[in-house]
């Protein structure tokens, strides 16, 4: 078992009904094996499909992994041929589906509903069973098993349970922790290398700006799950100053990746009233605030929770699951604003002493090279996502806004040149200013006061960017300084209006490389 390519498992989100639960149960991955087609246009205008085969597909395809059936089972069950004792069944390379929901179904279990401290204990004992299955009795292997967990909306909470409550503090008391191999009074080993979430309500869900109340024993979908109280509850957090999205030392925040969707608007479940209650910044069941974990990296598209749109069965979510379980370098980028330059009529009546308030948007995104069909990160004004920053947090806070965290990976490379590049795109909107209270129209015209490509080329011994308006598209043209910050290599890149451009603004990129493994 090689790092990083260890045994991958995947676990769903939420269903709601027992219809949707036997759905779910009725399909052997649970959903990793469903792709998309999106239309896109080529360059005569005319539509053209563009094929995602999913997931479970495209990790085989690109890596090599094999899935966890056959013959009508798993490689382990007891029927399989070549099922021994303590011998090795299943390849490191492979993936597993935890298929939690089955025992609460109707079509394959008892029709009971199950506790989220029930399922991860039940993710402990199926973690296990893929460590004797990929391991038999090699103490060395089992010394070096790991896992990758791949959770889609609930399926984040039910690994966070795992993480945080099952494997610190053991089974809860009446639940049955045979043959887990749970510590008594001390913590019991994960065995979890990194967790990847798509659209996990990891701050609980929100309608109308209000939590999913908690019913009680009325509560016969257990939307109480998404109930920040309960949450805490299942979770075990630690301290009331703990935030809910805090991983409270169950697991590094750097090994948990987000990947967060922004398109309410294709949402169709819950005959479409999520999304109508969720809205913008939402992908129309979980909020962009609410859908990563505190210091965790995460990257945002505009896909919706599920459906046709959804974040799982498309190419950017496949993109940042491989690159973040077997990329190369991990890159960070922060932006820094160090002036903003007012309209002069608003100017003016800020020196006079006048209230001033305005929400800047920042537009961004990221993509790499050679990846025509998708994006790595998107929050677009367009889009009802693009990052929002009030004026008081930029000038008298100074507060710099975290733009995403990518990976790059070398087998991804196409080109000769051996550098691994990226593009970031930026773009700066004029806000509607209020003054003492009323809104200012003097002078005012929508739009973007900054729109900007940058390209950055990363090598081992250099790190270049270039700016499309002045050097071209694609052409990295200036050489960065660099710094080290513990072990970590940072670069600036300015950015900013003319000078003397009113309105306007002046600031910096940091943009953070480091090794990832």
């Amino acid at each position: 078992m090689q790092a990083p390519f260890y045994p991958i498992i995947y676990v769903r989100g939420f269903a709601a009904t027992m219809s949707e639960i036997d759905q779910t149960t009725a399909d052997p991955y649970m959903g990793f094996n469903i792709g998309s087609s999106v239309l896109r246009q080529n360059h005569q205008g005319d539509a053209i499909p563009f094929y995602f085969e999913s997931p479970l597909i495209r990790l085989m395809k690109d890596h090599g992994y094999v899935d966890a059936f056959k013959d009508g089972g798993y490689l382990d069950d007891p029927l399989q041929d070549n099922n021994k004792t303590g011998s090795i069944i299943a390849p490191a390379k492979s993936v597993w589906v935890f298929r939690y929901y089955e025992r609460a179904s109707e079509l394959l279990g008892n029709g009971q509903r199950v506790s989220m401290e029930e399922f991860a204990l039940d993710l402990r004992r199926f973690i296990l069973r893929v460590r004797d299955a990929t391991c038999g009795d090699n103490p060395d292997l089992k010394a070096n098993f790991k896992v990758h967990l791949v959770a889609h909306s609930m399926g984040g909470l039910v690994s966070r349970c795992y993480l945080q409550n099952i494997c610190r503090h053991g089974a809860p008391q009446g639940l049955d922790d045979t043959g887990l191999e749970l510590a008594d009074g001390k913590p019991s080993p994960h065995y979890v290398d990194k967790l990847f979430t798509y659209g996990t309500p990891h701050k609980g869900i929100d309608f109308l700006g209000i939590n999913v109340p908690d019913l009680g024993p009325l509560d016969r979908f257990q939307v109480s799950n998404f109930h920040r109280d309960r949450m805490r509850e299942y979770l075990k957090i630690s301290d009331e100053s703990v935030g809910v999205n805090e991983l409270d030392g169950g697991f590094d925040p750097d090994r948990c990746f987000c990947f967060i969707g922004s398109n309410y608007k294709d949402y169709e479940a819950f005959f479409s009233l999520s999304k109508r209650a969720t809205g913008p910044a939402s992908d129309g069941l979980v909020m962009i605030a609410n859908a990563y974990t505190k210091d965790s990296p995460r990257a945002v598209s505009h896909r919706s929770h599920s459906g046709h749109f959804g974040l799982v069965n498309s190419e950017s979510g496949y993109q940042n699951l491989r690159r973040f379980l077997f990329g190369s370098l991990r890159i960070k980028a922060v932006l820094y604003v160090d002036r903003v330059d007012l309209p002069p009529g608003v100017q003016d009546k800020f020196d006079k002493g006048a209230a001033v308030r305005g929400s800047y948007h920042f537009d961004t995104s990221m993509s790499v090279r050679a990846g025509p069909n998708y994006v790595m990160n998107e929050r677009r004004y367009s889009q009802e996502s693009a990052i929002l920053r009030s004026f008081d947090s930029l000038i008298t806070n100074k507060k710099p806004t975290y733009l995403f965290t990518g990976h790059l990976t070398k087998s991804a490379r196409m080109a000769s040149d051996r550098a691994l590049m990226f593009q970031i795109t930026l773009g700066v909107r004029v806000p509607l200013f209020e003054i003492n209270k009323s809104f200012w129209f003097d002078e005012h015209f929508e739009g973007f006061m900054y729109e900007e490509q940058i390209t950055l080329a990363i090598r081992s011994e250099s790190i270049r960017y270039g700016f499309s308006q002045k050097h071209g598209i694609g052409n990295p043209a200036h050489l960065a300084d660099e710094h080290k910050d513990n072990g970590k290599r940072k670069i600036k890149v300015p950015v900013g209006t003319a000078v003397k451009a009113r309105p306007g603004f002046q600031g910096h990129l940091e943009i953070t490389v480091d090794d990832w493994i």
